[in-house]
């Protein structure tokens, strides 16, 4: 070779490969190449992928020969160092590979590859003078077909790399990627009406009437106003009004133009949160003042705190004072939610205060929209300095964060379960709070119990406490109702206590709205046959499948199988069936039986699949358009509803019940959440929770609101059985088709981990639902003492792991590691 050349990149590639690879490279490219841009590279035979730089060097690699890159997609670099520091701590420290890490990190949009489907937009009208003579072959081609792949393309421009075509076609905004439908919401507009500032008092109201004496018909309508407010609290909506006072819009609208009256209109949008910062935040009372003092007392010595405050202590407006703070210093600031349905009712109040500085970021949102707010936060914009997201929100590449608020710090839905990388977003936030030397809060009603065991006992974090509900309101009352004594006595109707019916009609004639729980979604979980005994079960896993009414089908919750409801059963032919258990479908069925007046609605996430659907819900249900809502836990999550009085709670035993070392501390945060929904204003609420087992010590203290009692039992029980935060967990799963295969490789696996970690190896054992998807799973614990080093015990897992795949006959099963399962 005369051409010796000298430089050399290393990148990620967007798969799961243990090493980077390295490419070749120009003088030219080196030189203008940055750590964090993106290249698309071949690799394998046939691929292109869109891969990550992470390193310019001149030093060839051994192994291979390097290609070269087919071309520089970026003109500055999309990723900053601290991100990849980041990302570099999260494969190390949850055990998989940096590939898994940048998929989840970037929004797909910027990893063109070529799988990647591609078809045309609808919306745009095309002006094909503007598309060069290969851009246009692609738009000729999409309109014969519908969709295309990537390697389809190249095909048809006979080119072998047609990302940065693609890439111009996309900001043209003429093809969109297939994984961008989801559906487009228009929000609707309702009209509502208030009377005119100047005329609140009562001399100004008298006034107007005798002003308007000589327009009797405008009279009228502002009397039917009054009418209308007094017979609710509700905001009134113009079209009422029009019914109630048999008016026409016109003279509405006249009465507007004289500001008698003021229209407002109420919805919720898509990304731009306008609206100039409005109010100044809110006076805090002498509790919340007192633990915000304590809160940046701690900050001078810890950099995480934990704050301990009960439900609707008025937490959110303390995080208000700390953002303005952090704000103020030209600092950004990440604030992390667990459930989606969350930010929309957070995004409300806070835009009241920072106004348009906010982003929001969660997998809800369009591709265009992640990649706006990723560009955004990336150029440290005046729209990002205040960003609002669920899990994913902390691989977006900060600048600079001075504080990051993890929400319901307690919330499981930090975890992800799948795909890899597996990580907590509390963990996580907290490193990469390390990386920024920023301040990090937790806060929750009901932390869990490695928090509150590091703040307290460890104290690693500050800790405050906050127990005063904001009014002081009185926490609600809790009443345990026993539903065996209530099936003897013959008291129930359904799945409804007499006691439960008794308090529903009675918040319901106070005007007060009413929130039923019920964690499970369909109408009910098994369909069985009351002859033979018979269950449709799913062909692929090892459940029965669930009756959805409204689908009239009956559907397995794991991997999506559904068939048409039986009218007989398929065994016997008998038609007889009968369903047993219950979920959210069945108790909305009932409730409208029981109160066929009221409105009643339903969410989990059958209901909630579209984008915007959440803030449907939750608005009407804050508007007062339903009178009760039914739901799973979403529920549960911190929302703020100002006018519930009830909440019931329909079996409490299934929660406690499950097979899992945390389900009594899950149980009792879950619960003392979904109470912590009632009586949220003046009125004192009340919860009642329907169990078979009333004495459960759990649910004993749920209702004397004893989290300390409930932390000391559990932190006992822990410590026995050596279980977190005493001992770390790593889970191991094995997957495959054939139950042979997983139960030896299972076995091998196991023993040798047991030669190194003797007792501390719990299984190989098939978890409650052992198949799915046709993959048997199997499961083994590793239970790493506290004065054992987590990384020498995780290379050796490691290293077991790759013997484990080395041996021909188990590779093709697949090992999941999971670090921190819980």
């Amino acid at each position: 070779m005369l051409f010796e050349n000298k430089h050399f990149i290393d990148v990620v590639l967007p798969i799961p490969l243990e090493r980077n690879f390295t490419y070749s490279i120009t003088k030219a490219e080196a030189e203008f190449l940055k750590k964090g841009m993106r290249v698309a590279v071949p690799f394998g035979k046939s691929k292109v992928y869109t891969a990550l730089v992470v390193k310019i060097h001149e030093n060839a690699p051994e192994a291979y020969e390097a290609k070269e890159i087919h071309q520089i997609l970026d003109e500055v670099p999309i990723v900053t160092e601290l991100q990849l520091k980041l990302w570099t701590w999260i494969s190390k420290y949850y055990m998989c590979t940096l590939g898994d890490v940048l998929r989840a990190a970037l929004p797909s949009a910027f990893l063109l590859e070529s799988e990647s489907i591609i078809s045309l937009y609808k919306d745009t009208e095309v002006n094909e003078s503007e598309l060069t003579d290969t851009e246009f072959l692609v738009f000729e081609a999409l309109q014969y077909q519908s969709s295309l792949k990537v390697q389809d393309i190249s095909k048809i421009l006979d080119k072998k790399n047609v990302l940065p075509i693609l890439k111009r076609l996309i900001e043209k905004e003429v093809i969109v990627l297939e994984e961008e439908i989801f559906e487009k919401y228009k929000p609707k507009l309702v009209r509502y009406v208030r009377i005119g500032e100047q005329y609140e008092t009562d001399e100004a109201l008298e006034v107007l009437l005798e002003k308007l004496s000589r327009a009797p018909k405008q009279k009228e309508i502002i009397m039917n106003f009054f009418m209308l407010s007094a017979s609710s609290t509700k905001p009134i909506k113009v079209s009422d009004l029009i019914k109630k006072s048999n008016a026409s819009s016109a003279q509405i609208k006249t009465l507007i133009d004289k500001q008698i009256l003021e229209e407002y209109h109420l919805q919720t949008d898509r990304v731009s949160f306008a609206g100039k910062a409005a109010i100044a935040s809110k006076q805090l009372n002498e509790y919340q003042t007192k633990a915000l003092n304590e809160i940046q007392g701690s900050f001078k010595n810890h950099n995480v705190t934990l704050l301990h405050g009960v439900t609707s202590s008025g937490k959110t407006e303390i995080y208000v004072k700390l953002i303005e703070e952090i704000l103020a210093k030209g600092k950004q600031v990440l604030y992390l939610v667990p459930e989606i349905a969350l930010t929309s009712q957070l995004v409300t109040r806070l835009s009241q205060y920072f106004g348009d500085q906010i982003s929001v970021y969660h997998s809800r949102y369009s591709l265009n929209e992640r990649v706006e707010v990723w560009n955004n936060v990336l150029n440290n914009s005046h729209k990002a300095q205040l960003v609002l997201g669920a899990r994913s929100s902390v691989f977006l590449p900060f600048n600079d964060v001075g504080l990051i608020i993890v929400d319901e710090e307690h919330e499981q839905s930090y975890k992800q379960f799948d795909p890899a990388p597996r990580y907590h977003a509390r963990d996580t936030a907290i490193v990469l709070g390390n990386m920024f030397d920023a301040k990090v809060l937790l806060g929750s009603a009901t932390p869990s119990v490695e928090s509150y065991f590091n703040a307290t006992k460890e104290k690693k974090y500050g800790f405050v406490e906050l127990f005063r509900r904001y009014n002081d309101v009185i926490m609600p009352e809790i009443e345990l109702v026993d539903l065996q004594d209530k099936y003897k006595r013959k008291r129930m109707n359904g799945h409804f206590s007499d006691r439960l019916i008794e308090e529903m009609t009675e918040a319901l004639k106070d005007g007060f709205q009413i929130i039923l729980f019920q964690n499970r979604r369909g109408f009910s979980p098994i369909v069985e046959c009351h002859t033979c005994g018979h269950t449709p079960q799913c062909p692929n896993c090892d459940v029965s499948l669930t009756y959805h009414q409204y689908r009239d089908q009956l559907r397995c919750h794991y991997c999506g199988y559904h068939m048409a409801m039986q009218k007989a059963c398929l065994a016997c032919g008998s038609i007889e069936l009968d369903n047993k258990g219950f979920g959210t479908e069945q108790i909305q069925t009932e409730v409208k039986a029981l109160f066929p007046d009221t409105k009643v609605a339903r969410m989990d996430l059958d209901t909630t699949r579209g984008k915007h659907s959440y803030e449907r819900i939750i608005s009407q249900f804050e508007q007062q358009e339903i009178d009760i809502l039914v739901g799973t836990q979403m529920l549960t999550k911190g929302l703020d509803f100002r006018n519930v009085k009830l909440v019931g709670v329909m079996n409490a035993d299934n929660l406690l019940n499950f097979p899992d070392f945390r389900a009594h501390e899950r149980s009792y945060q879950l619960m003392q959440q979904v109470s912590g929904r009632a009586g949220r204003t003046a009125e004192r609420g009340k919860v009642l929770i329907q169990t078979y087992n009333p004495h459960h010590k759990i649910l004993q203290q749920v209702s004397t609101n004893d989290y300390v009692g409930m932390f000391v039992e559990q932190m006992d029980e822990r410590y026995n059985y050596k279980y977190p935060p005493i001992f770390r967990l790593i889970k191991i799963t094995l997957k495959h088709r054939d139950y042979n295969k997983v139960n030896d490789g299972a076995e091998w696996l196991s023993k040798s981990l047991r030669q190194l970690f003797k007792q501390h190896v719990l299984g190989p054992e098939y978890p409650p639902v052992s198949r799915i998807r046709n993959q048997y799973h199997k499961n083994i614990l590793i239970k790493i003492p506290p004065q054992q080093s987590l990384n020498k015990t995780k290379e050796a897992i490691l290293k077991i792991k790759n013997s484990f795949l080395s041996i021909k006959d188990f590779r093709p099963i697949k090992v999941i590691l999971n670090v921190d399962n819980y």
